[in-house]
């Protein structure tokens, strides 16, 4: 992090200096909100959270080199030769100091929104633009009102752009993260169910998202999903460029002669306004031709060349937990278990269908913040994995996953198992370990599934 003043941080929070602190232009060199990280320099915010308040760990954090605090309360003592800043919030005045702070960096700002695939959309675009700039992009799962802050106080003079995912589960979540960056670019991946228990219906989802364009300049970029049928209503509607993508023949980028490779990925001929390439993906999925257009488009948006995009592309490496290809002996594991709803599950399931293997099985698990419609979409990934007629055993796991597993029983999965939590799936892993074999493995983050991936590659042979 580059320095930040006192006098800046008091600029941006509009924050009461408390005690006899004079010195204005002393600088803070990080921003943190763990006092378990701080190092001498940083700047601690106190956060107040539901398990734990951080104004409890002032103290420790000043001890521990903290130059200064953000804080709401009032201490009963102020350590000498730290400074203090109260402000009404401190939620929102890490984000006036992020605000702050990325407008020292006159670069252009990519934003990041929709229901799947947010993640892998952010990483393939940094992966192509890396090729021409150099790129700070949104690490983990730092994609919220504290995640993105944190995001952009990593911002150095080195870096050209900036790619940020941007996540959210209820109106106005967005329009607060696009009003910290301003993004030049915004980008919105599709509209599904996730958090549809929170926003009712895709139409107030889409709403939602479309918070991404509020503080966008009219010379801005938007690139859309042009498959998505809620997505395509906004064309001629918003102010910035728009562009879609997509597999519609009269969309400016277009993905043609999609063939799966196994575990090596997917190739395409992708189609631009500029020119025609072959290309190879490595990742699975035939939706991994979304994030590889939007890509092309923000790549040709920034000068960059065919040939630098295509190495991009082939460069891309998928953030962990995001399908995996993991092998062990000579076992496929799918490792998905990131986050699901359930257009990603449905996803998931084709990319097994296609994996090729001698045997696949699907371990899936509840989907979490679709309220009333919980049962009956969980049903439905239950009857999509019988309707792909190649899945040879799904391992429903969980409360909701009930449905999963009632469904599938009806449809043409040959073997089908439920377990009501992850200990009693275990039991039942070794069964689905065969030779040549495939096993996907999917749910909601607060699963934890990576327990299970864990669990199978103790019991699979190495091979």
């Amino acid at each position: 992090m580059e320095p930040m003043t006192v006098r800046e941080l008091l600029s941006a929070t509009g924050g009461t200096l408390l005690g006899d602190w004079e010195e204005l232009d002393a600088a803070i060199t990080a921003v943190e909100t763990d006092s378990r990280m701080i190092h001498n320099g940083a700047l601690f915010v106190a956060l107040r959270g539901e398990q734990t308040d951080g104004h409890r760990y002032i103290g420790s954090a000043l001890a521990s080199g903290a130059a200064g605090c953000l804080t709401q309360e009032t201490p009963e003592t102020l350590v000498p030769g730290k400074f203090y800043i109260q402000v009404p919030d401190t939620i929102l005045a890490i984000g006036q100091v992020a605000k702050a702070y990325k407008a020292k960096f006159p670069i252009p700002v990519i934003g990041i929104t929709g229901s799947v695939g947010k993640t892998t959309t952010k990483d393939m675009i940094a992966s192509v633009l890396g090729e021409k700039y150099q790129v700070l992009k949104t690490e983990g799962n730092f994609n919220n009102e504290l995640g993105l802050p944190l995001t952009l106080f990593r911002l150095s003079r080195k870096d050209e752009i900036c790619v940020l995912e941007m996540g959210m589960n209820h109106f106005g979540e967005i329009d607060y993260l696009t009003q910290i960056v301003c993004p030049d670019v915004a980008v919105i991946t599709n509209i599904g169910d996730a958090h549809i228990e929170n926003l009712g219906s895709r139409e107030n989802i889409l709403k939602a998202k479309t918070e991404i364009f509020n503080y966008m300049k009219p010379d801005s970029l938007a690139v859309l999903n042009g498959d998505d049928p809620l997505l395509r209503t906004l064309e001629g509607k918003i102010g910035p460029k728009t562009v879609f993508c997509g597999v519609d023949p009269r969309l400016p980028y277009e993905a043609r002669e999609i063939q799966q490779m196994g575990a090596k990925g997917l190739q395409c001929t992708v189609k631009t306004p500029v020119a025609t390439a072959a290309v190879e993906v490595p990742a699975l999925g035939n939706h991994m031709i979304y994030p590889v257009l939007m890509a092309c488009a923000i790549g040709e948006h920034f000068g960059m060349t065919t040939e630098e995009m295509m190495r991009g592309i082939a460069r891309f490496v998928p953030t962990k937990m995001r399908m995996n290809v993991v092998k062990q002996g000579d076992l496929t594991i799918l490792d998905d278990a990131y986050n699901a709803n359930p257009q990603s599950m449905q996803a998931a399931l084709e990319v097994l269908s296609q994996s090729g293997g001698s045997y696949r099985a699907a371990i899936l698990g509840d989907m979490f913040e679709l309220g009333e419609l919980g049962p009956e979409l969980h049903r439905n990934v239950g009857e999509y994995a019988g309707r792909l007629g190649n899945i040879d055993a799904v391992l429903a796991v969980g409360e909701l996953a009930w449905n999963i597993y009632d469904a599938a029983c009806h449809g043409h999965v040959s073997d089908v198992i439920y377990a009501p939590n992850k200990e009693e799936a275990k039991k039942h892993l070794e069964k689905l370990i065969r030779p040549g074999g495939v096993i996907l493995l999917k749910a909601s983050r607060g699963m934890a599934f990576e327990e299970l991936v864990r669990e199978i590659r103790r019991l699979a042979p190495e091979g």
